[in-house]
């Protein structure tokens, strides 16, 4: 079966045959013969070989092809025809028929580019000629792209796209048509440079073995030659046109449409060298400053027209056969002009298309075609090709690199805007297809293009930025883009210098400058901030480096004025500005997101450095590793330097400025300054100045002139000189180098020292040339001169220009005699005169522009150049630092004025994103500057009070910055610092306002029933802070409703009213409350005390306003209950403030108080805690008595709730101490310690002037140290006073002081409770009252009823009572029976008094009668003694609840007393068990019976002398049944007599009184039942009491008071009961024999009988003789001699024995009571004698009685003691009572001192010695 393509090709033979023939017989009306006519011929040919094969692989591609191909180039053919053919040809490669596999493809498509692009027709019409050039497009275009397309060599593809090319810029052709061609470009430029990446680089001495390379180098010509490039078809070179340099395109009209596309344009020209050297003047020797990529000319490189090659005969001259073609003659033939065609042409064809010559005609690319040469020698006038030669056959190399290196050349070269041919529309096209190129490739990897790019491609790029026509400058911004985001690291200097002209451009003022050029530039620089990584790059390679610019500081700086608008009105421009910092802030904000969410291993490590720099090392030398290499930049110590050495960085930089500046105007003062600063060394060095001054790009050319050659500074010039490297270059090269590094003075001495050492310098480099150094000198001055005489505009007006004949006479003979190599002053003359040696500083334009420009490339070439490229991210926090002020300023700006809801959206969303990086690198500076920003849009702080509501209601503005506000506060509180304030500021507005959620203004209250209250207290905010009595007025002068001015609030108002509430709902400002327990602590302390600051002041805050904020305080410091110790100390210290300075009551103080007992409740769960807020609660007591017991109400109910919930983690003595004391203060009106209120007011106490009994008794002793705090030192203890006087000093103050210590109990029970620190014992009770002796205030009922409820709650249940606080709460309860003594009398009266507390005067006013006062130093200087109140207590109506009380208090007394011995048993067992040391529990009856018992039966006594009946009756009954309960027997006789001296003695003397005058039988009655009682128990224990030596006195007491009842009523009742009891208890005393006396056998009666009686007899004369008549008493037992003194002999006796009963323990198992004088519980149980074994007398707590061989002293009578003169005294306050005492106390006081060794274990601070 025959292959369909077969049968297409031939289809497409008829096709054109029928078209010639046709044609043919049309104009010669003959038919044609096909033998004679050659097109027809080929094509019979072919069709026969067609039907020779069945498969078209069988032929050779170029078979089948020639005939078309033929008519193609035949030139007779009509334009029809030749399109015929072309379609022909494009069907084949559109259908694939040539395969890309055969051996002949390559040869097929060669011929086929060649025919194309010559393709030759007759012209007919314009139009349809038109449509031939479009159909060769097409073919081209189709060759091209094709697969096949890859086999074209690299010659063709240049043709292919000369030929696109020339129709392109032919402006003759329709539109239409240039379009097609540009479009065909388009694709072709994106094929060639798509497939550049396959491409490899040759080696670069040797380029391909079959490719050729050129070498040329012209000379003797004195124009720059212009190079044309030449296509050679495979046939013989037929299109060679000689260009006339400078003549015009040698268009000739009318010539054949010869379509020699690749005519005469020069489109390949010879890369330009970097050294600038051009031409004619290119030496032999390759300049080092070359950059490597253009170390060889390109494959195709440029040919100049053969016909130039005038000697063909030169040595290195040989001609390349083109592949496949034949053998050429040497010279080869020129090729006919062009004009050659017209004579056949008709008149009618189309012009051909006119070559578009690219004329060098500005200096800047004279260079264009110096060569860069291989070292070999090169003939000066001749041109070597190096060739492979290529027989026929041998295969065709497929294009690769070098014609895509010629295409973008050529593509760079249209750009230029400097060149003349190049019109607008060629910029164009140049810039677009460079596009192309850059978007299709990473052309940077290509070394070879890479050079073009760094030189000429940015040079015009950049000059293009200064044309005012929009559309260029659109697309080279474009180009500029796609470079820079791909090649930067290629192009540093290049990108600075860009970045810098769009900054001028944004920033100039220019009123020409379209507005849209500024708009396109920040456009531009808004999309390089988009590029990653790239603002980091800036960064690091221009701010961090010592001679660039500070791009990204000087940036943000412009775009941050930018983004204000001068006017006010926001443009593009603005917005564009505020797009670009924000750039910076969304990768920031990014990458910072990425780390949270991956939370990296790496972050991890690195935020214990500094947040976001080591670990990226690593990462960085992975990407790195398919690079080639990565240089480091000199300036930086690894490539990823830390923050830290780029601060260094930029200091340094900061001064090398400034020294640079001093340097500009005083070269020394410059170098100086930097020494100064440690920059460069002192002494100087030279090799390092003259570095600086090479590498200072910023220094004065002319001041480094002027410093070298100075002849002072010799030595630097030989550093300066050789800093320069001169290997290999031409002496004036070298010299070109050496002048362009600083200014030339004008002296002639100056430059000859200059000259001298560049010479110098210039020989040792290059092997000592010519024949010594004066001729090397010569010729460098020869060089100056010329160069001055070619270029100087004055020396050129007076003569004409030296020739080259006159230069080489200049310097016959200079070379030591003999001349210069004329070839060498040949170059050097042409290279001066065709490119000038520019001075620094001297030139202007384009001359000045290439000099910089040179610089720059060789800046670029050094280690400066190199740019740094880092990852995303890795300073992005140096950048943020930079960055966030003005980024927060602008978006600040924008919000504000901006009313588009997205512009608005993206100021926000920046804000959010700032927020979310200073929170993630912790910079809470940055994150308060935000919030204190956004504050004030929210209106809050602004606005008044009155139209808050309707103003922030109505502004969507202030929603969204409430919004953002409070979101960022919630989300990122913990690095919220300042700001707090001004959120507080703003919520406290809202407060006012009264927008809060309800929750927030709802606060906890104990007394009220809700248990809550708002903080609002309902007012209209006019009157708000006027007196109630204004607002009062106010109210009634208004009429109706009309609240002041305000009717009724409008609609709107109510609208915009409910918006602000939703606003604020959706803020939830209470979140900051409850999530404050997430933050981090500083920030928590920062908010706690933005919270603390407010106190009502005059101006800003009022009372609710602080309220307010109090309460958030401790809402929000229960919220952070589980680290509440590293708050406690700031709201401690806020709430001693509101509560103790407070001078008198107010809301605040009272929920201040409230607020204190609220967290008291809470945290005493908290064991780590618990103390310090017991301890906290003092500060109640420290509070003004006046305010206190205003808000005594409150903490009665919150002292209850306290005890309820947490009784069980009370633990120590002193908290219990502090919560009975508070008790007593607040239920019962007592002073609080005076001790405390001392400290309280006098803040600093001057200890020295205090006497030890006003020091305050709060003492922290050793034990209490260990709390670990010492934070309560203002209110507790001043630790400002010496810590403990040594003992023997206090002794002797106690010995001074001349009172008498009294009994031993007094002492036993005044001990101050058991804990370390006690606050204020009181001072010591009186242990012979039945009242406290404390000075009761006025008291609230309600008060005293929620406090009795709370002492009830702990008495009733057995858990809460501990060894701690039973003494408490057993004086408490004393204290409150008092207080609700006859119905709280003394409260009511106290109230109309309008009491004192402040009365040192009266401080012991009240003495009784006997005026006996035993008194003792007291701890207070502020309470009176209150002994029996003497006023008349009126029997006023009683309020019921004080009646309850009153036997609530009974029954609580009872129970106590009746469970005393059981619980004292218990704790005592339990202490065994657990063996715990400390005080030791002990639980026999002496112990109970001191600190239980009596205290209690004092209590009940107390009650029994109350104005109330029925209280009094019930007290008797209670006590009655106390002292009769079964616990009590175990007493012994001590006690006993305790008892009656007590309790019994007092409640009778008090019964005395008239204490109900309303109710006097029932006065009666109670003393009766007193009297009954009292011989009741005295009959019951008269065996105990016998024992006693103070029998006697007790006995004679009791019939004391038997007397005065029987005088003291009015009814008789008691006359007759007393009588009845006395005869009891004589008759029980009589049976007991104790009448008789115990030496007298017979049982004569004792001297007690003689007593007895001559009592009795004075009230009762005849009971004696009822009773007894008939008994005899025998005389008295004379006395002892000492008795008529007993008082001495009672001082004087030593212990000279113990006479004890048997029955009674022996002295070593009691505690010595007497051993110390203070009266401080030791810690441990005692020795027994502690005072030391020499002491006179034993210390033994027994009483000390007299010795065993006089008799005991009975008849003593009692006495009554005065203040004695005797050295020692232990007071107690003063009585009222008469105390009786017995000879056995007196003994005890004996005048030894008691202490004769301190106890080391029991240390004294002074404040104990009361």
């Amino acid at each position: 079966m025959v292959d369909k393509n077969i049968y297409i090709i031939q289809g497409e033979i008829n096709i054109v045959v029928g078209a010639i023939k046709r044609n043919a017989r049309w104009s010669t009306h003959t038919p044609l013969d096909e033998e004679r006519d050659p097109l027809l011929h080929s094509f019979s040919h072919l069709k026969e070989v067609l039907n020779n094969v069945t498969e078209l692989s069988e032929i050779e591609p170029n078979v089948f092809l020639r005939p078309f191909l033929e008519v193609i180039r035949s030139e007779d053919t009509t334009g029809p025809i030749t399109g015929l053919a072309l379609t022909s040809v494009n069907k084949f490669l559109s259908y694939a028929l040539i395969d890309p596999t055969h051996e002949g493809t390559a040869e097929g498509m060669e011929n086929m580019a060649d025919a194309v692009t010559h393709a030759r027709f007759v012209g007919t019409d314009p139009a349809s000629d038109e449509v031939v050039l479009m159909k060769i497009l097409q073919v081209l275009r189709t060759l091209l792209l094709t697969p096949v397309g890859a086999h074209l060599t690299n010659e063709s593809v240049c043709e292919i796209m000369q030929s696109c090319f020339r129709i392109c810029f032919e402006m003759r052709l329709s539109e239409l048509l240039r379009k097609s061609a540009e479009h065909t470009l388009v694709d072709m430029v994106q094929l060639l440079f798509t497939r550049l990446p396959q491409f490899k680089e040759e080696p670069k001495n040797y380029m391909g073995t079959n490719m050729k390379k050129l070498k040329m180098r012209a000379g003797g010509m004195s124009d720059s030659s212009k190079w044309k490039k030449q296509k050679r078809s495979p046939r013989a070179p037929r299109h060679m046109t000689k260009v006339i340099p400078g003549s015009e395109q040698p268009t000739s009209s009318g010539t054949t449409l010869s379509s020699n596309l690749s005519g005469g344009m020069p489109f390949i020209d010879v890369p330009t060298p970097i050294s600038s050297a051009s031409s004619e003047t290119a030496s032999a020797v390759v300049s080092p400053s070359t950059d490597s990529g253009l170390e060889f000319s390109s494959q195709t490189a440029s040919k100049e027209d053969l016909t130039d090659l005038e000697q063909p005969g030169s040595p290195g001259y040989s001609t390349v056969a083109e592949s496949g073609s034949s053998e050429l003659g040497v010279p080869e033939q020129p090729e006919p002009q062009e004009g050659a065609h017209v004579e056949k042409a008709q008149s009618t064809s189309v012009e051909s298309i006119p070559e578009v010559l690219e004329e060098c005609t500005s200096p800047a690319d004279h260079s264009d075609s110096a060569s860069v040469h291989d070292m070999d020698y090169v003939n000066p006038r001749g041109v070597r090709f190096t060739q492979s030669s290529q027989k026929e056959g041998t295969a065709l190399v497929p294009y690769g690199l070098p014609c895509i290196r010629e295409l973008f050349r050529f593509l760079i070269s249209l750009t230029n805007p400097h060149d003349r041919h190049n019109s607008e529309v060629m910029i164009h096209m140049g810039l677009h297809l460079l596009t192309v190129a850059l978007e299709s490739a990473p052309i940077a990897q290509c070394q070879t293009l890479l050079g073009l790019i760094k030189d000429e491609m940015c040079r015009h790029l950049l000059q293009l930025l200064s044309i005012e026509r929009l559309n260029l400058y659109a697309a080279s911004l474009r180009v500029c883009f796609l470079l820079f985001e791909s090649m930067r690291e290629h192009l540093k200097f290049q990108l600075e210098m860009y970045i810098k002209k769009l900054m001028e451009i944004i920033t100039v003022e220019n009123p020409k400058m379209p507005y849209e050029m500024k708009e396109m530039a920040l456009e531009a620089i808004v999309q390089l901030w988009h590029i990653p990584s790239f603002v980091t790059e800036l960064y690091i390679n221009y701010d961090c480096d010592y001679y660039c610019s500070n791009l990204f500081e000087d940036l943000t700086k412009l775009l941050s004025k930018n983004a204000f608008p001068v006017s006010g009105q926001l443009y593009t421009t603005h917005l564009l500005s505020l797009d670009a910092l924000l750039t910076v802030i969304d990768s920031t904000e990014a990458h910072c997101q990425a780390k949270v969410l991956n939370n990296l291993i790496q972050q991890e490590r690195k935020e214990a450095a500094r947040p976001g720099y080591e670990a990226v090392d690593g990462t960085r030398e992975a990407n790195n590793t398919d690079k080639k290499f990565t240089r480091k930049p000199p300036r930086f110590s690894c490539l990823q330097p830390d923050p830290r050495e780029l601060i260094e960085i930029k200091n340094k930089k900061k001064l090398l400025i400034t020294g640079t500046e001093q340097f500009n105007q005083k070269p020394k003062k410059g170098i100086q300054f930097l020494q100064e600063k440690g920059l460069l060394t002192i002494p100087m060095d030279n090799t390092e100045v003259a570095q600086w001054l090479r590498e200072n790009p910023r220094l004065d050319k002319k001041m480094i002139g002027e410093f070298v050659s100075d002849r002072k500074n010799i030595d630097l010039l030989e550093s300066f000189v050789s800093t320069f490297s001169f290997q290999g270059l031409r002496l004036d090269e070298a010299l070109r180098l050496y002048l362009e590094a600083f200014r030339l003075p004008g002296e002639a001495p100056v430059i000859q020292r200059l000259l001298e050492a560049f010479t110098e310098h210039w020989r040792n480099c290059n092997g000592s040339p010519f024949a010594n150094s004066d001729a090397c000198f010569a010729l460098a001055y020869a060089v100056i001169m010329l160069n001055t005489d070619q270029h100087n505009h004055n020396v050129r007006k007076q003569n004409a220009p030296m020739t080259l004949e006159e230069f080489r006479k200049n310097l016959k003979g200079v070379n030591g005699g003999k001349d210069f190599e004329q070839d060498i002053l040949e170059d050097m003359y042409h290279a001066i005169k065709n490119e000038e040696i520019v001075m620094p500083e001297e030139q202007t334009g384009l001359v000045r522009e290439n000099y910089v420009w040179n610089v720059l490339l060789h800046r670029g070439a050094t280690p400066e150049g190199i740019f740094l490229r880092v990852p995303a991210g890795s300073y992005d926090l140096d950048l943020f630092t930079m960055t966030w002020g003005p980024t927060i300023a602008a978006l600040s700006y924008v919000f504000d004025k901006s009313l588009e809801e997205t512009i608005i959206q993206k100021a926000i969303s920046g804000f959010r994103k700032c927020a979310m990086i200073s929170a993630h690198y912790g910079l809470s500076d940055v994150f308060d500057n935000l919030i204190i920003s956004l504050c004030k849009f929210t209106a809050l702080s602004s606005e008044s009070i009155e139209n808050l509501p309707t103003v922030f209601g109505s502004n969507p503005k202030a929603h969204i910055a409430a919004k953002t506000v409070f979101h960022l506060a919630h989300r990122h509180g913990d690095i919220l610092r300042e700001g707090w304030k001004n959120i507080m500021e703003a919520m406290l507005q809202l407060f006012r306002a009264q927008l809060l959620p309800k929750a927030m203004v709802e606060i906890e209250d104990f007394v009220d029933p809700n248990g809550k209250i708002c903080l609002q207290r309902e007012e209209t905010p006019s009157n708000r802070g006027e007196s109630t009595v204004l607002s009062f007025v106010s109210w009634l002068t208004l009429s109706g409703t009309e609240q002041s001015s305000v009717r009724g609030p409008s609609t709107e108002n109510q609208e915009a009213k409910r918006m602000a509430l939703d606003c604020i709902k959706q803020c939830d400002p209470e979140k900051m409350i409850t999530e404050s327990k997430f933050l981090q602590l500083e920030s928590l302390q920062e908010l706690m005390k933005a919270l603390v600051s407010v106190t009502p002041d005059e101006e800003t805050y009022d009372e609710e306003d602080a309220a307010f904020c109090l309460e958030m305080l401790l809402r929000i410091v229960l919220e952070n209950r589980d680290r509440v110790g590293c708050v406690w100390q700031t709201v401690r210290d806020h709430l001693y403030h509101l509560c103790v300075q407070a001078q008198d009551f107010c809301f605040l103080v009272e929920r201040a108080v409230v607020g204190l007992l609220r967290l008291a409740i809470r945290l005493l769960r908290r064991e780590e805690i618990s103390g310090q807020v017991l301890l906290s609660l003092r500060i109640l007591l420290l509070m003004k008595p006046s305010v206190l017991s205003r808000v005594s109400h409150q903490v009665a109910y919150g002292l209850h709730e306290l005890l309820k919930t947490n009784a069980a983690n009370i633990h120590s003595g002193d908290d219990w101490a502090t919560l009975f004391t508070l008790l007593e203060c607040i239920g019962s009106g007592v002073k609080p310690p005076a001790a405390l209120q001392a400290t309280a007011r006098a803040d600093a106490p001057d200890a020295g002037a205090q006497s030890d009994s006003e020091l305050p008794s709060y003492h922290q002793n050793d034990v209490s140290l260990d709390r670990g705090y010492t934070s309560d030192s203002e209110v507790y203890t001043d630790h400002g006073r010496p810590g403990k006087i040594h003992r023997s000093a206090t002794d002797a103050d106690v010995v001074n002081s001349g009172w008498l210590v009294v009994g031993k109990d007094d002492i036993d029970n005044s001990k101050p409770g058991p804990g370390p620190n006690r606050p204020g014992p009181s001072p010591l009770v009186n242990q012979y009252s039945l009242t406290v002796g404390l000075d009761l205030g006025p008291h609230d009922t309600k008060s005293l009823l929620k406090c009795v409820e709370s002492l009830s709650f702990i008495v009733r249940d057995a858990a809460h009572i501990t060894p701690d606080n039973f003494e408490l709460c057993v004086k408490t309860l004393r204290i409150f029976v008092e207080a609700s003594l006859n119905g709280g009398c003394k409260s009511q009266e106290k109230r109309g008094k309008s009491h004192k507390y402040d009365s040192k005067g009266n401080r012991f006013k009240k003495k009784s009668k006997e005026s006996s006062m035993l008194r003792r130093p007291r701890t207070s200087s502020q309470h009176a003694t209150r002994g029996g109140h003497s006023d008349d207590d009126e029997d006023e109506g009683v309020p019921a609840s004080y009646h309850t009380v009153s036997l609530q208090l009974l029954d609580l007394m009872h129970t106590l007393h009746t469970r005393a011995a059981s619980i004292y048993s218990s704790w005592a067992e339990e202490q065994r068990h657990l063996e715990t040391g400390g005080r030791k529990i002990e639980a026999d009856s002496r112990t109970l019976w001191a600190h239980c018992w009596c205290p209690l039966l004092q209590g009940i006594a107390c009650l029994c002398c109350d104005a109330r009946r029925q209280v009094r009756m019930q007290a008797l009954t209670y006590l009655q049944r106390a002292l009769l309960v079964h616990d009590l027997q175990k007493l012994d006789a001590l006690e006993w007599e305790s008892c009656f001296n007590k309790v019994l003695f007092p409640l009778l003397t008090k019964l005395l009184e008239n204490i109900s005058p309303a109710d006097v039988g029932g006065m009666e009655e109670t003393r009766m039942r007193a009297s009954t009682l009292l011989s009741k128990v005295f009959l019951q224990h008269l065996s105990p009491l016998l024992s006693l030596s103070t029998f006697a006195a007790l006995w004679l007491t009791i019939l004391d008071f038997m007397d005065k009842y029987m005088h003291a009523g009015s009814s008789d009742l008691l006359s007759e009961a007393i009588p009845e009891s006395l005869k009891n208890m004589l008759l029980v005393m009589d049976t007991a024999e104790i009448f008789h006396s115990a030496d007298a056998r017979g049982g004569s009666p004792s001297a007690l009988w003689e007593i007895t009686w001559e009592r009795i007899d004075c009230f009762l004369p005849h009971l004696r003789d009822e009773l007894f008549k008939q008994t005899v008493i025998q005389d008295p037992v004379p006395m002892e001699p000492h008795a008529p003194k007993p008082l001495a002999s009672a001082h004087l006796t030593p212990a000279a024995g113990d006479s004890r009963t048997p029955g009674h323990p022996p002295p070593q198992e009691m505690p010595s009571e007497l051993g110390t004088c203070d009266f401080e519980k030791p810690e441990g149980p005692r020795p027994a004698n502690s005072s030391s074994s020499g002491s006179p007398v034993a210390s033994s707590p027994s009483r000390l009685s007299p010795t065993p061989e006089g008799p005991p002293p009975l008849a003593q009578s009692p006495l009554i003691l005065q203040p004695l003169a005797s050295p020692l005294q232990v007071g107690v306050p003063p009585m009222t009572l008469p105390i009786i005492l017995n000879p056995a106390l007196i003994e005890a006081t004996s005048p030894v001192p008691l202490l004769a060794t301190p106890r080391p274990t029991d240390p004294m601070p002074t404040s104990e010695v009361n």
